[in-house]
């Protein structure tokens, strides 16, 4: 009898020939021919492309941006008439673009270390012989040995043995599924106990995880942070106004007033770069940088740095039960007594629960530790009377019970319906009792005789009920409350049992466990709206109604958080505002995700929350400085514009300016705790905080323009000028955000003054500052002191408008805008 026979002539081809795929015998495997016919027609476990980006990628993405480009153009017309002083915004750039890419491929290293398959070899039988091989060695039709604890490598049907298997990561459902010849095996998930030869049906992009992790790369990229979003539109904004304006500030300049190409050059730069909040995305990566190096020392990873904002603002957490609420592993919760009498004639032998324990004790350390269960009950019955049983019957999925005899004892020990048959009506209101409140009910009991051929003969008496249970992670009551006190709804979403979900969770501390439902029920995306904003559990949830339940919570105007770990959590975790997964699940999971715990602790997300409104409401504050350049640059480039006059500062003033009172200050005041929860929206607020400190600059400088130009001051008296009032604007602005005061606000007000002057003093050339005359000093005296009472006013009267918008306009009560 041929060892293989060939059953098909069209599976494949290697060039024009026609590839045969063959019948495989179990316990021959295919040959070293056959395996590489297979390669050579694509057909081996190749691992499909992950989603990580290339290096060549970040750094590409990082330095073509619309933003560096508008900077590349000002600084190639700097050079061209010879304006090298002015280049001071550039170090500021590079050190913007090195950040993000040194970030990125930081991120890119940690996830690269995690393997998609965490067992990356298998067994495989090839010319009747097992050896161990990588997994991407593997080819369709190989014969693969599968054993209790391996991880199912491709798609396979089982051709011999029998094992159980955990699809947790596939499916959701934590529970064990029997695996006997003929049936298929997905891959990526776990072999809980038991032995097979399994068959590969699909390998490499044709495999089921594979098909997900493809499906999940090519899904649209999006921009998740609020705050990043906001700079990105006031710069896109900022991009389309200055072409325009800067045009007309060169045309002005060059062709109406006279000047020359490299003053009409220098003037309109200045603008330009006054009106570019370049500080800014500096400051937010700077300080998201900080925050990821703080988060990775917590074992805390951001593939994506701005995940962090996201997540400081989310308002539902959608959390998976095992995994997230309980640990992983299984263990004993209690031992109860069987409280119905027995039907045995004959007394019982046993007859107090220590004697139970230690009987159970003798019982299980007779049994191998081949799943789960039976190692959490070796864990929990420690205490025993030494006695070894003369024969034992092991768990099988097919049975459904173990046995173990000792002399004239027979125990059992197993599924009650299994173990107590036709009397499982008599007991089966005490063990649902067990059931409803999430427990797994063992029953131990006595039998009557032996098994015979695998069957239980005669009437088993209970003993006791062991219950198992996933534990509760230490800290998920803490956590939970945390969210609860911080205004976060938790959604619970599991493939698991409802009743036994909402049971779980409301050990844990969730808010409104109590309101559960089936998913199946839920038959229309219509019923999905309506459950989530109903129900706090959801049980027995497909991967595709997980997607569909985030989408629902993002169409209520809800801001999403997801965690998973499983590759059947890829598609909604893509599609939440922030995805959070856990390192210990698949690594497609950790890939689709933006933050990862990599000690697979959920105990540690109110740090990371905590670190994200740090992050932002420090951004938050600082920028307000960075928007009162902008907003004074573009309306006094517009007032140059309507009223035909020099744009009066110079970009190394601006640079000046923008050091001292803006970039040097916001960065350590980013730095500061801050736990404050996050109000209203980034850009309203730092739009109303900014705009009275831009108001101040454009009333003071326009005004000093114009009394300079009726006394005859000259320009550059008049630029220098400009600029110390800029400065004076720009620490009162200062002096009010860093309040209220410690030692490092204290510290940095007074050494930005400084800073400034001493620059000013000492490298006046650099930063063209020049002497001012007489009639020059004594104007800028005199709206040195008028810009504080300025500075009042605006701030009252913008405070006033917000306030009248808000109850008349908006028609709010709350911080919205």
């Amino acid at each position: 009898m041929n060892r293989e026979t060939a059953v098909s002539q069209n599976e494949g081809s290697i060039g024009n020939a026609p590839v045969m795929r063959y019948e495989v015998n179990p316990d021959y495997g295919l040959t070293k021919k056959q395996v590489q016919e297979y390669k050579c027609a694509g057909w081996g476990n190749v691992e499909v492309s992950t989603p990580i980006r290339t290096k060549k990628e970040i750094v590409h993405d990082n330095i073509f941006t619309y933003f560096n480009l508008i900077f590349a153009v000002l600084t190639a017309l700097l050079c061209m008439v010879g304006s090298f002083r002015n280049l001071t915004f550039l170090p500021v750039i590079i050190a913007n673009i090195l950040i993000g890419i040194v970030q990125e491929i930081r991120a890119k290293k940690v996830l690269e270390e995690l393997t998609m398959l965490n067992a990356p070899h298998a067994f495989v039988v090839r010319e009747g012989k097992i050896s161990r091989v990588e997994s991407k060695e593997l080819v369709l039709d190989d014969i693969v040995v599968f054993q209790a604890g391996n991880q199912i490598c491709a798609d396979a049907v089982v051709v011999s043995g029998e094992i159980q298997v955990n699809e947790s990561l596939l499916t959701g459902e934590s529970d064990e599924i029997t695996k006997e010849k003929g049936k298929q095996l997905m891959s990526g998930s776990f072999v809980v106990s038991g032995e097979c030869r399994a068959r590969l049906t699909a390998v490499g992009e044709a495999s089921y995880i594979s098909r997900l992790t493809l499906e999940a790369k090519t899904m649209q990229k999006r921009e998740n942070s609020e705050m990043i979003r906001s700079l990105n539109k006031l710069v896109k904004f900022v991009g389309i106004v200055l072409v325009p304006i800067g045009l007309l500030l060169f045309i002005q300049g060059f062709f109406m007033n006279h000047e020359t190409l490299r003053d009409s050059i220098t003037s309109m730069v200045a603008a330009i770069i006054g009106m570019i909040p370049e500080g800014l995305y500096l400051l937010a990566s700077v300080a998201l940088a900080v925050s990821a190096m703080r988060l990775a020392k917590k074992n805390v990873l951001l593939h994506d740095m701005k995940s962090i904002e996201t997540l400081a603002r989310v308002d539902v957490l959608c959390v998976d039960k095992t995994g997230t609420i309980t640990d992983n592993k299984m263990s004993v919760k209690e031992i109860m007594s069987a409280e119905v009498l027995s039907s045995f004639d004959k007394e019982s032998s046993i007859e107090d629960e220590g004697k139970i324990l230690k009987v159970v004790g003798d019982f299980v350390a007779s049994m191998s530790s081949d799943n789960s269960t039976m190692e959490a009950m070796k864990a929990y019955f420690t205490e025993k009377n030494g006695k070894l049983a003369d024969t034992i019957f092991p768990f099988t999925s097919a049975l459904k019970y173990s046995c173990a005899v000792f002399g004239e004892e027979i125990y059992v020990l197993g599924a009650p319906e299994v173990v107590l048959r036709e009397e499982y009506e008599k007991y089966e209101g005490e063990i649902s009792k067990y059931a409803k409140k999430g427990y797994r009910v063992l029953v131990f009991g006595e039998s009557e005789d032996r098994p015979e051929d695998g069957k239980l003969n005669g009437k088993v008496r209970p003993l006791a009920y062991i219950l198992l249970t996933n534990p509760i992670r230490k800290k998920a009551s803490e956590t939970f409350s945390y969210f609860t006190e911080q205004g976060v709804e938790v959604k619970v979403i599991s493939g698991d049992n409802p009743l036994t979900v909402s049971e779980i969770a409301k050990e844990a501390g969730i808010r409104n466990a109590e309101l559960y439902v089936d998913a199946a029920t839920l038959r229309t995306k219509e019923d999905i709206e309506w459950a989530v904003g109903k129900y706090t559990v959801f049980g027995r949830v497909t991967p595709a109604q997980k997607r569909e339940f985030v989408h629902a919570l993002k169409k209520q105007g809800r801001t999403v958080a997801m965690t998973g770990d499983g590759v059947n959590d890829i598609l909604a975790l893509k599609d939440a505002d922030c995805s959070v997964a856990m390192a210990s699940g698949s690594e497609a999971a950790v890939q689709a995700s933006q933050v990862v715990l990599l000690e697979s602790d959920f105990a540690c997300m109110p740090s990371v929350v905590m670190e994200g409104r740090r992050v932002v409401n420090n951004i938050q504050r600082s920028a307000s400085l960075f928007l009162v350049k902008n907003i004074f640059s573009f309306l006094l480039a517009i007032l140059a514009v309507v009223f035909s006059f020099t744009y009066p500062l110079k970009p190394a003033q601006i640079a000046l300016i923008s050091m001292f009172t803006i970039g040097i200050p916001a960065f350590f005041l980013a730095l500061q705790p801050n736990e404050e929860r996050i109000q209203g929206h980034f850009i309203s607020n730092v739009l109303i905080k900014a705009l009275p400190g831009g108001l101040t600059d454009v009333f003071a400088v326009g005004a000093m323009v114009l009394f300079a130009h009726v006394f005859g001051v000259d320009p550059v008296d008049t630029s220098t000028a400009a600029t110390m009032l800029l400065a004076i604007v720009g620490f009162m602005i200062l002096y009010r955000i860093c309040q209220p005061f410690n030692k490092v606000r204290v510290a940095v007000w007074i050494g930005c003054i400084l800073g400034l002057l001493g620059c000013s003093i000492f490298f006046p050339d650099l930063f063209a500052i020049t002497g001012m005359s007489e009639k020059c000093a004594m104007l800028f005296v005199v709206f040195s002191i008028a810009t504080d009472s300025v500075f009042r006013f605006l701030t009252a009267t913008v405070k006033l408008m917000r306030k009248w918008c808000r109850k008349y306009l908006f028609k709010v009560d709350k911080e919205v805008i």
